[in-house]
């Protein structure tokens, strides 16, 4: 049977669309989500639990989908985001189960594009894909202020639940892969030793004890991993693929791409709330124009690409998100305006979607279909370990900062938050509250920028990649389109 492709593009868009309401709608309900639960000193747990296990499960959901086909593995995802979806009531611990399913949402949805289309036909649909996230960034925030203000924050949770369903239906109805069937060794030790190395090194970037054990437990566990690799006949993370520049360049900007817009999603919008005063709604404004300008830059980028080639996007992109994380940490101050981290998300975004198109595109095109799913997983892998590590630190230094003042009684942070904004507490607490706020974020704020510089600088060595394809995309999955990529400069 023929792929339909209008059916199963509108599959895919709703799967995306699942991941990006996830980041703007309740991005912008989380401080509220943590005030109400009472752990400030867990809020970056909230968003770490997610992207952990979306994080450790991204290559082997890559290996899966190119051992066994697309579909069962993106089936399988949806399935498991919706379960932790439905039952989020215990916070931490359902996010995580949200994680376990968004690790193939995503990456998979992506590979089914580069396998539907061909290399011109793909930078077109950049634009179709990116308007999501431009849907999402303008719906998200408002819907999400509402619902906590009106509703409960649990029902920012049940948003993605009909589109989720949805997609499986049409997923189901609409592709159709020709997968070679044979037996395959899975690499189980491999993936079994990454997730424990991955696990120990977050638990280890918060501090204390915790170091003590993770951080050592993760060189170990890591070490292995490498070894295991080596030997395995089908490992999960094939190594030999880092050997090509473009996909080694591709990792190292994408773990710095992803440790920098994670970060700026998750504490922006914390800044307005707890140092600028601001409501939740205005909280999850200011992260908007960040997912609107990144699917904007993205359909630019995909249209650009195949007159300037890969490497100038590349490295104006991440330049531009260089230029706008820095503007960010030097003017977002007490009593800024709201437009300021407004206008520098929005830059942020702007100069991610410019880099990021090409990126994974070039990436996509550098590999046969039978390394595809694992190449583009690999990609996405690195973005989310980036975003992962940089919260679970950063959040370390956010702690630390509201712990150092002692006039600070506990748990007044979380009046802050919570769904009384604060009523109750003295003026002398919000403001020394705001002010180890303001200490801890304004860190946090250099840190994103000296992770998008780095991420800049890693860009000059990009190779230059002339775009020529010979490929075609048929309805009938399964077998490769024949790429033709010079060798790199």
């Amino acid at each position: 049977m023929k792929t339909n492709r209008p059916l199963t593009v509108v599959s895919l868009l709703l799967s995306l669309s699942m991941a990006a309401m996830e980041m703007t709608v309740v991005s912008t309900a989380m401080p509220t989500v943590v005030g109400d639960l009472g752990g400030i000193h867990y809020y970056s747990w909230v968003f770490t639990a997610y992207l952990l296990t979306s994080t450790v499960t991204v290559p082997i959901y890559g290996k899966l989908a190119d051992l066994y086909g697309r579909k069962p593995v993106l089936l399988a995802g949806i399935a498991v985001f919706l379960v932790g979806s439905m039952a989020i009531g215990a916070l931490i611990a359902f996010r995580a189960v949200q994680g376990l399913g968004a690790g193939a949402m995503q990456p998979t949805t992506l590979t089914i594009v580069g396998d539907i289309y061909n290399l011109e036909e793909r930078s077109r649909m950049q634009g179709v894909f990116g308007a999501v996230w431009g849907v999402a960034g303008l719906i998200g925030p408002l819907l999400g202020g509402i619902i906590v203000k009106y509703l409960s924050w649990r029902w920012v949770f049940f948003i993605n639940v009909p589109a989720g369903i949805a997609a499986a239906a049409l997923l189901v109805v609409a592709l159709h892969e020709d997968v070679e069937h044979r037996r395959h060794s899975l690499d189980l030790a491999g993936a079994g030793v990454l997730t424990l190395g991955l696990a120990a090194l977050l638990f280890g970037t918060h501090g204390g004890v915790a170091s003590a054990i993770g951080l050592p437990l993760a060189a170990v566990s890591l070490f292995a991993f490498f070894a295991i690799e080596k030997r395995a006949p089908e490992p999960v993370v094939p190594l030999d693929l880092f050997r090509e520049r473009v996909m080694s360049v591709a990792t190292a900007t994408g773990a710095l791409v992803g440790a920098g817009m994670i970060s700026m999603v998750t504490y922006v919008p914390l800044y307005v709330q707890g140092v600028l005063g601001g409501t939740p709604t205005e909280a999850g404004s200011a992260i908007t124009p960040m997912v609107i300008g990144w699917p904007i830059a993205s359909a630019i980028s995909g249209r650009l690409l195949p007159r300037v080639g890969f490497r100038i996007l590349v490295r104006s992109g991440l330049a531009i998100s260089a230029v706008a994380a820095i503007a960010l940490a030097l003017f977002l101050r007490p009593g800024a305006s709201i437009h300021t981290p407004q206008a520098a998300s929005a830059l942020f975004g702007v100069g991610l979607g410019l880099a990021n198109t090409a990126l994974l595109i070039a990436v996509q095109t550098t590999v046969e279909w039978r390394q595809r799913g694992v190449a583009t997983a690999s990609t996405m892998f690195a973005r989310t370990i980036g975003g992962t590590l940089a919260v679970g630190v950063l959040g370390g230094i956010l702690g630390a900062a509201l712990r150092r003042d002692e006039s600070i009684p506990d748990g007044a942070a979380d009046q802050l938050l919570g769904p009384g904004h604060g009523a109750g507490l003295t003026s002398s607490v919000l403001n020394a509250l705001s002010a180890s706020l303001q200490s801890g974020l304004g860190i946090i704020f250099w840190a994103i920028a000296g992770i998008a510089l780095a991420s800049a600088a890693i860009s000059l060595v990009f190779p230059n990649i002339p775009v020529t394809s010979t490929g075609s995309a048929s309805g009938e999955m399964g077998q490769p389109a024949e790429m033709t990529v010079p060798p790199e400069a």
